[in-house]
């Protein structure tokens, strides 16, 4: 088939193809030439399989539009989506293109009011557009009738499957008439799609649009080497880089993006979290806000994310990995759409490299290596953006004459220069301020390899601790218990090394002089139950390069546990995969527990370790 340069070229009539102008769209998209005559013009089933973000929506809309009689107020058409999200948006989308046609839309889904959507069907809809689970409540109440249905459309199938809908898909498709008109579009095909189609399909024309590549040529894609303990830091660091940022931000867990939300709030960052936890209600608000600009960041699980469409946007950040070559794909192809670059940026931890290869090579892309901005370029930047702003601002013909009595005050009897500084430092002190940002240590481009690194280059004190796993420790363990006694963060605590018999962490100066002295009396051994490492032996080796852990073989050098990453992970230790903390032995006295990630008011004797029983169990799901 040639393809169509035009909307008229397509057998669109011109009340649609005014809509579409209004609108601002002017060519037609790959999908929607190969889609809208077939489904217009010969009128056959219609297998469409393209990447999100290729106007996929307008494609079955738009012919669903001219077909539809608006006098008879019966459900027309049905459109079954994975996600509430994307629900809405392919309701409002249709109703932006529906131009003077009096139609009605509506979306059905779960977590909305049932009583609305019930006063909207009784009223009469033409089209309705809903996720499988409440679409069949809707049918086993009665309150949506079929039999005048002549479309049906599942888009993103594919969603539809991993989220388990497969069933739900078939049981409404059984209670549609069998002279319908059906449309499948998706990113992918599957074989259970393909059976559904096999079954449900008749005749299905299949359009498959093939892309250049399997990611946006207008997305810039970098990838970042840095610690787990340090991703954090990176992020801020990346933001503020940029003067205008306006992003999505992944993690893979509800407690990581709970997390890395919360401590962007608490930095003055304009961010709300995304995820699975969240009411209805709560998930609309922060779309609304993100839309409207009020907000600038969203955190969130792939799960939450499935189905936002948001526009314009100019990152996205993977915190964590993808779980593989398709979910790193669909990240990325949020940035870089409608003719507007963007940049995909992901954060590589050391032991995840085998795994970002993978996601590398399959997606075919080019993915540039960059190192985390130097806090002095940071600075130097947002110094350059304050000139800026307060040169186009004293450029300005704006009548100021009512400030110069001020201004005259001012500057009586004293330096114009020194004035101006002043000023400057009140309202841009924080902005300015180099020593917010922590240091960073350095992913695989650290040339010391494994060498400690001395206190005055880094700023932080390597700590050794007389407790190790056989008195119940963990990284986890160690480090909640040093952040409750001393008043410290999750980021203080860094390079966390759980031997047999002792531990090492380090810390910044000032927090590692609190833990000193929060830990320095004596033990029942006479000795401080931590101290200072000792700087010929700030790791625990011997002379012969062995462990004090019976001269077994060292620690790094043995098979990894799930419990003895070496890396520390704050942030729901997501590099693994790990969601959850079971059954493990509690290595701290009377140890305060954690409930939703707060601790609770029960109070610890400072400066204790012991044996105490297993911890309860927690679990986070993602």
């Amino acid at each position: 088939m040639s393809e169509l340069t035009s909307f008229a070229d397509l057998g669109l009539s011109a009340q649609t193809i005014a809509a579409i102008k209004a609108k601002g769209f002017e060519e037609p998209t790959k999908i929607q030439s190969a889609c809208i005559p077939l489904l217009l013009k010969d009128q056959v089933d219609v297998i469409g399989q393209a990447q999100t973000g290729t106007g996929k929506t307008a494609a079955f809309g738009l012919p669903i539009l001219e077909i539809v009689d608006p006098s008879l107020y019966q459900v027309q058409a049905l459109i079954l989506a994975p996600t509430r999200e994307l629900a809405v948006q392919n309701a409002e989308e249709i109703n932006s293109l529906k131009g003077d046609r009096r139609l009605e839309i509506a979306a059905v889904y779960g977590g909305a009011s049932m009583e609305l959507q019930l006063r909207k069907l009784r009223r009469g809809v033409h089209v309705v557009v809903g996720t499988p689970g409440r679409i069949l409540d809707h049918l086993r109440r009665g309150s949506l009738h079929l039999e005048h249905l002549k479309f049906v459309v599942l888009d993103e199938a594919d969603e539809m499957l991993d989220m388990g809908f497969i069933e739900d898909i078939e049981e409404v498709l059984k209670q549609t008439p069998a002279e319908k008109r059906m449309l499948c579009f998706s990113a992918t095909m599957p074989q259970p799609i393909q059976r559904l189609a096999e079954r449900f399909m008749h005749n299905a024309q299949v359009v498959k649009i093939q892309q250049d590549t399997m990611t946006s040529n207008l997305t810039d894609q970098i990838y970042v080497e840095v610690k787990e303990s340090d991703k954090l830091e990176a992020l801020t660091r990346i933001i503020d880089m940029e003067e205008n940022f306006y992003g999505i931000i992944f993690c893979r867990t509800k407690v990581q993006c709970d997390e890395v939300g919360r401590k962007l709030m608490d930095r003055g960052y304009d961010a709300e979290p995304l995820h699975g936890d969240l009411s209805q209600k709560q998930r609309e608000l922060i779309l609304h806000k993100m839309r409207e600009r009020s907000i600038s960041i969203i955190v969130a699980t792939d799960v939450a994310a499935r189905g936002i469409d948001i526009s314009d946007l100019t990152h996205v950040i993977n915190f964590s990995l993808p779980e593989d070559p398709d979910a790193y794909i669909h990240r990325v192809g949020r940035t870089g759409r409608a003719g507007k670059t963007g940049i995909a940026i992901t954060f590589v931890a050391p032991r995840e490299f085998k795994r970002f290869s993978f996601i590398k090579n399959v997606s075919k892309t080019n993915i540039r290596r960059e190192s985390v901005p130097e806090a002095s370029e940071i600075i130097r930047i947002k110094r350059a953006r304050i000139l800026s702003r307060l040169m186009a601002i004293s450029d300005d013909d704006a009548e100021t004459s009512h400030f110069l009595p001020i201004a005259e005050q001012l500057l009586d009897g004293k330096k114009p220069e020194i004035v101006v500084a002043a000023l400057l430092d009140h309202f841009y002190k924080d902005e300015l301020d180099v020593s917010k940002y922590q240091h960073i240590t350095g992913g695989r481009d650290d040339r010391r390899g494994d060498r400690p690194v001395r206190e005055e280059e880094s700023g932080f004190t390597r700590l050794f601790i007389a407790r190790g796993r056989k008195d119940g420790l963990d990284k986890r363990l160690l480090v909640d218990y040093l952040i409750e006694q001393v008043g410290a963060e999750d980021r203080d605590i860094q390079d966390v090394s759980v031997r047999e018999e002792f531990s090492f962490v380090s810390a910044p100066l000032q927090v590692a002089e609190r833990i000193l002295k929060t830990f320095g009396e004596q033990g029942p051994e006479g000795k401080p139950m931590i101290s200072r490492a000792k700087p010929d032996n700030p790791n625990g080796k011997n002379l012969s390069g062995r462990t004090r852990d019976d001269r077994r073989p060292s620690y790094s050098d043995r098979p990894a546990r799930r419990s003895d990453r070496d890396d520390y992970q704050p942030y729901g230790r997501d590099s693994y995969g790990e969601e959850r903390y079971e059954s493990r032995p509690a290595a701290l006295d009377d140890r305060p527990a954690r409930v939703h990630g707060k601790y609770s008011t029960s109070k610890t004797k400072k400066g204790s370790f012991s044996k105490k029983g297993p911890s309860s169990r927690r679990r986070y799901n993602d």
